[in-house]
């Protein structure tokens, strides 16, 4: 069946009328594209241009839809020599490229493959006004990358589940995060979540609630807050409210012990002490 057609008429009503008849199909599924407005003979005798238009029979089906862009999209990178293979199961459409030199699709860490993805999806969903998913794959790049990160995923759930601390990964679009989500799910005692805003949206995978790590490490540290008499916020203890050993004061005048019924020593003076000339001297 023809596609596209080229027609021209006095009016663009009448070429899109004459293209509908020559395809076969009702004007209310072609793309009309005007070439050309039509322009009146001057004075009736001279000149004057005829309507051309361009119409394309609008695709109703929404996997034909995504090759065709896809095919399209790619001829304009330089790539001729692939081979797109569709399959439809369940609302969704795979496509699968084939090819020689295909890495550069793909881009770093996918980004490039994503993007191709997200512009078919649009594509397709045109078609129809229910949602329709499409995933476009280079190879197997796709099991290779689910397998990578649920390896990684897995990995570090193990990791938070023993240890008790979370552990922040690298941004990922939101197919990606679903698999770290799906793969942590497996894992007793580990739990994750996404935080920030695309592009940096990234998966935080830390011990889940029930956690006995978790909750011993809970536990112990109110044990001990408890134990600890802490002041009131504001209030200012009092140091000598503290209590602390009292040394016994003894006077230097009598530095022995003596028993309560027994006078302390009289105090002597020597010779030299009475005989020298003192100025102020104080007798303790």
């Amino acid at each position: 069946m023809q596609k596209e057609l080229l027609k021209e008429a006095e009016t663009v009503e009448e070429a899109v009328r004459l293209a509908a008849e020559e395809l076969g199909v009702p004007t209310e599924d072609l793309t009309v594209e005007v070439l050309q407005e039509p322009q009146k003979k001057a004075f009736g005798l001279f000149g004057g241009t005829k309507a051309q238009v361009k119409v394309t029979v609008k695709e109703t089906d929404p996997s034909k839809a995504a090759v065709a862009f896809l095919k399209d999209i790619l001829s304009k990178m330089g790539v001729e020599d692939v081979e797109i293979t569709a399959k439809e199961e369940d609302g969704t459409c795979a496509l699968t490229l084939e090819g020689e030199d295909l890495g550069f699709i793909i881009g770093r860490r996918g980004e490039t493959l994503d993007a191709l993805q997200y512009l078919t999806s649009l594509v397709a969903n045109r078609v129809e006004s229910a949602f329709y998913r499409v995933t476009v794959n280079v190879g197997n790049y796709r099991e290779k990358r689910e397998k990578t990160l649920s390896g990684l995923a897995r990995k570090a759930a193990i990791q938070a589940a023993k240890s008790g601390r979370k552990t922040s990964l690298e941004p990922m679009n939101p197919y990606e995060r679903r698999i770290i989500h799906t793969a942590v799910q497996k894992v007793d005692g580990a739990t994750s979540y996404s935080v920030g805003s695309e592009p940096q949206r990234h998966v935080v995978i830390a011990p889940s609630e029930d956690n006995p790590v978790k909750t011993r490490s809970r536990k112990g540290h109110s044990e001990n807050r408890d134990r600890e008499e802490r002041p009131v916020r504001g209030e200012r203890r009092d140091p000598m409210a503290i209590d602390r050993p009292v040394r016994k004061f003894v006077p230097r005048s009598n530095p022995m012990n003596t028993a309560e019924d027994i006078a302390p020593p009289e105090r002597t003076t020597s010779e030299t002490e009475i005989k020298a000339t003192l100025y102020g001297r104080i007798d303790l």
